[in-house]
């Protein structure tokens, strides 16, 4: 269970993190000056795409971890 660790610890918080800067880029989270910026509306999906792949990672070892015990 270990091994998952450094793949989906990053890959939680890059979600998370990718998930708030869309929101505010496209203006649905508002209060900040991220909100209503085409930067950030670029920015965000990205880094939610490279979390999530991260996250799928942690998923596979797990898998495959689980099939050799």
């Amino acid at each position: 269970m270990k091994r998952i660790w450094p793949y989906l610890v990053p890959g939680v918080l890059l979600t998370a993190i990718g998930l708030i800067w869309t929101l505010q880029g496209f203006g649905v989270l508002g209060g900040s000056v991220m909100s209503g910026s085409p930067l950030w509306a670029t920015i965000g999906p990205i880094v939610l795409l490279v979390g999530l792949a991260l996250i799928g990672v942690a998923i596979v070892i797990a898998r495959r971890r689980r099939r050799a015990d």
